[in-house]
């Protein structure tokens, strides 16, 4: 979020779509500029600096803004957006998790980010959408208007670090997952991140790359933006859905690795499981899989055999070299 100093002098925030969590796994880089890309707000094109909300809006102020990040890929005949249609209904879902109402119907978010990906010629990139409350809201906690909706599309580049999925360490973080009864951990807003923003701090403070937060049950949740898989006796296994949020990128390896005879499991995991293991990687939206080569004090092959396989697969999916998941993508 850039804070600045708008006409008139009023204080406002610019609705700053760049998630520095994509960043954290190499080196530090100084975010490159974007103030020569439209954005979509409410149903029409402006320029990237005038995508702004007052500092005491609700989905500022409150935190109560929800978010949705995919990404696209150059396919053969065109731009396409890979699962689009999920992430638009999670983002629904999200919305309707917290109570809340978006000013646009799902065609009608899909329509826009294929408008904004045309104005500003995306090829390999990144779709963000945020959803929120724009008006100011100074003592007001429940509002019953429709949120606000915003879509960014950003164009692929050495700072924002897609596709570069090098070895990465994870250790388990002194932070416990949120509890669902708390708030629903399913909704993809941007509150619940502060859960993932102090797993993430504490892990880098500790020289580790990824934090793995465990539930108030003891048993394993996920990481900060990451959804975690580890691989036991040949067998594909990841915690089950209810404590975590239900990742795109999560689903679609759980879909895909039977595909190449590889066995899944959703089940409890302990954080025990991860000490032998005999592999681990997490996933996320923007590097799609990333093999852990440091859990803790343990030293892992990385990429092991199965997570070698899997991040093979899913590279033929995104180089469009498989037909079978040709329905993952959406054109633009």
């Amino acid at each position: 979020m850039i804070i600045g100093i708008g006409r008139a002098g009023l204080l406002y925030s610019v609705i700053s779509p760049v998630d520095t969590q994509l960043l954290i796994y190499g080196d530090a880089k100084e975010v490159q500029m974007y103030d020569h890309l439209s954005v979509w707000l409410n149903g029409k094109m402006i320029p990237w600096p005038e995508a702004k909300v007052p500092l005491l809006s609700h989905g500022f102020s409150r935190g109560s803004a929800i978010f949705e990040i995919f990404d696209t890929h150059e396919g053969p005949t065109g731009t396409v957006a890979f699962r689009m249609d999920k992430h638009l209904n999670r983002l629904m879902r999200s919305a309707e998790l917290l109570g809340m109402q978006t000013g646009y119907s799902t065609r009608q978010i899909a329509e826009a980010v294929v408008e904004t990906v045309k104005a500003n010629n995306i090829g390999r990139g990144l779709i963000k959408i945020m959803a929120y409350w724009g008006e100011e809201a100074v003592i007001q906690l429940v509002l019953d208007s429709k949120l606000d909706v915003a879509v960014f599309a950003i164009p692929s580049s050495e700072e924002l670090g897609l596709d570069n999925a090098r070895p990465v360490s994870a250790c388990i973080s002194k932070w416990r997952k949120l509890h669902p009864e708390t708030v629903p951990v399913e909704a993809k807003a941007c509150a619940n991140y502060l859960n993932g923003y102090l797993a993430r701090r504490d892990a880098n403070l500790r020289g580790f790359n990824v934090g793995l937060l465990v539930g108030t049950d003891g048993f394993l949740a996920e990481g900060s933006v990451e959804s975690v898989f580890l691989v036991k006796d040949g067998v594909l296994k990841t915690p089950s859905l209810g404590r975590i949020l239900s990742g795109i990128t999560r689903l679609s390896i759980l879909q895909a690795a039977p595909a190449i005879g590889i066995r899944t499991s959703e089940e409890p995991v302990l954080p025990e499981d991860l000490f032998t293991a005999d592999e681990i990687f997490v996933c996320n939206t923007g590097v799609k899989i990333l093999p852990v080569a440091r859990f803790e004090d343990r030293t892992l092959e990385a990429p092991g055999p199965i997570t070698r396989q899997l991040m093979e697969l899913m590279k033929s999916i995104l180089n469009f070299s498989d037909d079978r998941f040709k329905d993952w993508f959406s054109p633009m």
